[in-house]
Order: C-alpha cells, then sequence, then structure tokens
C-alpha cells in the first residue's frame, strides 16, 4: 500500500521541513520505506551540481529511499520569492505532469511518501493554477502545520475551512513550536482543537539544532 500524504502550513517558515523529517524519522521506526517529496523549492542555493534547496535536502537525508536531487526537487529557484512569479521571471513552465511524473517515480520504490508544499495551502504556481489544484487533482490526503504564533489561530482556521472546501481527506494537524518563548503554547493548542476538524497528531518542541531531530520523533502520531 503506498501511503502519500500533502503537507502544508499555515504560512511560510512555519516549519514544513522540521515537521515532515520528524514524520519521516518516525514512520522509518515503524519500518515503512520513505521518501519525502518537494516538488517546488525557492531560496535555493548555487552549487557545482547546479541548484540545491536547504529543505529538500534535510528531506532526502531523513528518507530511507534515496533518489536524484532532480526527482524530489523538480523546480527549484535562486530567489526567496513566490513560485508563481519566478517561473515567469525566469521562463521555467511548472507543470502538474512533471510533478505527478516524479511522484509516480518515487512510489515506485517507496511506501510511505510525504509531499512538502511551498508556502500556504492557496500559494500560486502560475498565473491560473495554485499548489492545492495539483493535490486535489490527485487526490491527496492533507496534514497541516501550524506554527505557533500571534496570528496562526485565525491563519488555521481559515486553511482548515479551505482543505474541507477542497472534498480532500484531511488527515490531521500537528503544531509546531517555531519559538522557546512563547508562554502559551497549551492554550494555542487548545484553542486550535475547537475549531480544526482534523486528527491532532502531536507537538513539535521548539528546536534550536536540527541535529536533535530524531530525538524528538516520539513526540508525533503517524496519520491513518
Amino acid at each position: 500500500m503506498k501511503r502519500t500524504w500533502f503537507l502544508t502550513g499555515t504560512d511560510t517558515n512555519i516549519g514544513k521541513t522540521i515537521v515532515s523529517s520528524v514524520m519521516l524519522i518516525k514512520a522509518k521506526k515503524h519500518g515503512f520505506y520513505t521518501a519525502g517529496y518537494k516538488p517546488i523549492s525557492t531560496g535555493c542555493i548555487k552549487t557545482k551540481k547546479g541548484l540545491r534547496n536547504l529543505d529538500a535536502l534535510l528531506l532526502k537525508k531523513y528518507s530511507i529511499i534515496k533518489f536524484p536531487y532532480n526527482t524530489i526537487n523538480p523546480f527549484a529557484f535562486y530567489d526567496s520569492e513566490p513560485p508563481h512569479i519566478l517561473s515567469q521571471k525566469n521562463k521555467i513552465n511548472i507543470t502538474f505532469k512533471k510533478i505527478s511524473n516524479e511522484l509516480y517515480n518515487i512510489q515506485k520504490k517507496a511506501n510511505w511518501i510525504i509531499i512538502e508544499g511551498v508556502g500556504g495551502w492557496y500559494t500560486p504556481i502560475s498565473p491560473i493554477l495554485k499548489f492545492s489544484d495539483w493535490v486535489k487533482k490527485e487526490n491527496i490526503p492533507i496534514i497541516l502545520v501550524i506554527g505557533l504564533k500571534l496570528g496562526c489561530i485565525n491563519h488555521a482556521i481559515l486553511t482548515n475551512q479551505a482543505i474541507l472546501k477542497s472534498g480532500l481527506i484531511f488527515s490531521g494537524w500537528i503544531a509546531n513550536c517555531i519559538s522557546n518563548k512563547n508562554k502559551y503554547v497549551l492554550d494555542y493548542i487548545n484553542t486550535l482543537k475547537k475549531y480544526i476538524y482534523a486528527p491532532f497528531l502531536g507537538k513539535v518542541p521548539y528546536i534550536k539544532n536540527i541535529k536533535n531531530l530524531s530525538k524528538i520523533s516520539a513526540n508525533i502520531h503517524l496519520p491513518k
């Protein structure tokens, strides 16, 4: 059975990659052949092998099945701007076909796959298409990451409504502590539980050093 999820967030820079990596670690412990997939990335670095995205590299590090970089990150852009703008500026057409084909290649070898989105649920990838349109086309269940910060409750409620409206399976949500100075973490979570109509999969604590990821994987549950 191929278990595949699309992981989105309430915003950008709320820890989607950290959560994705933790979930890959957790799935590995359950015996799955795991793979992380980052179809679109921005803010890449230039290397001798071409553009590389640090988030995609982290997903590759924690995946059991190793794929060529261009498979796990087929669309990579240097600047840190919205992908639909960068695709037009660089004359690179982001296509559903390419994203789907690479996913199918990954599914041939991996049986537990996390697909990390870019930005939030409604991030545009072209003048007329959003990333969520591709997810609906492929009928992929959703996991939502909520970065605990001021304003996240409103963003989470709106994203929750948008996911439910899509008709896709909402497999669960994860609270990510993006600061070690937030003393109201439990209050945030308890409030979110009242408004998010999906299972609460757990909380990821604040992580200062990503080398500690393997030590916190027990704090979350895998989606069913």
